[in-house]
């Protein structure tokens, strides 16, 4: 077992900034969800397209989800 984490753990510091980056955009395209009054769809139906498709589901919604207001 320590082998093997042994071998992964020199890619931690590689895998870090991926997720803060895949964080910052679901809580930013939330957020932005959560302050349109309007959007092209259902609010419930992005909220579930952001947290479940974690990197893609944000950039989706912020793409195609956001309607000029």
């Amino acid at each position: 077992m320590k082998e093997s984490f042994a071998q992964y753990a020199q890619y931690i510091p590689l895998l870090i900034p991926i997720m803060l980056l895949e964080l910052g955009l679901m809580v930013f395209a939330l957020i932005d969800l959560n302050k349109r009054t309007a959007t092209r769809g259902p609010k419930w139906v992005w909220i579930g397209i952001i947290v479940l498709f974690n990197l893609i589901g944000p950039i989706a919604y912020l793409l195609f989800g956001r309607r000029e207001e």
